[in-house]
């Protein structure tokens, strides 16, 4: 009995090894056949892309996704890609907070942040701030200004709030008066 029954588990193991051999030998013709399932296929690309890096670089300019120098000076381009130097607010304000640490400058998403700034006199009061850029025209409501200020009792215990200050409102007339001036200069070399 007991020989008898360890035959039949061996035997229905066998069959279980045959069954899955005749799966996986089936699995490879129709694969080899092209009839492998949707999910197996590899996805195709959406676009053709070319192999030369030349052809690639073209490409991505005709579809407005890059610049070649010869459009960047073309009066009638189709983008609108300016470098920083050329936006007078954005080099008004580097040029008004270049004392303080900047922690993040991102001209294409127009956010300066500065570090944590505080003067020799007083380590546990500093600000930050962060100017927003919301236009390229040198007027009042093209930048936003925030500015938080940091208070700490000891090195684990501080509070930070945001505050209206007269530093808001100084910076901002200090860079708009600094980008108006800019302004000038530039069309003055420009004639």
């Amino acid at each position: 009995m007991l020989f008898k029954s360890i035959i039949m588990i061996r035997y229905n193991n066998f069959k279980k090894f045959l069954n899955f051999i005749a799966f996986f030998l089936l699995f490879v013709a129709l694969s080899n056949c092209g009839g492998v399932p949707e999910f197996a296929k590899p996805s195709k690309a959406s676009r053709d892309v070319p192999i030369n890096a030349k052809e690639r670089a073209r490409q991505n300019v005709e579809e407005g996704r890059g610049m070649s120098l010869k459009g960047a000076f073309n009066k009638n381009r189709a983008t609108n890609y300016e470098f920083s130097t050329s936006n007078p607010l954005w080099r008004a304000t580097l040029e008004l907070i270049d004392f303080i640490p900047l922690s993040t400058v991102d001209y294409s998403g127009g956010i300066i942040i500065t570090d944590w700034y505080s003067d020799a006199s007083n380590f546990n009061d500093s600000i930050k701030i962060t100017v927003r850029f919301l236009s390229n025209v040198v007027q009042s409501n093209s930048i936003k200004i925030i500015v938080h200020n940091k208070k700490c009792k000891n090195t684990e215990s501080c509070k930070i709030n945001e505050i209206d200050s007269k530093i808001k409102q100084e910076l901002r007339r200090s860079i708009l008066a600094k980008a108006a001036q800019l302004e000038i200069d530039l069309k003055k070399t420009k004639k």
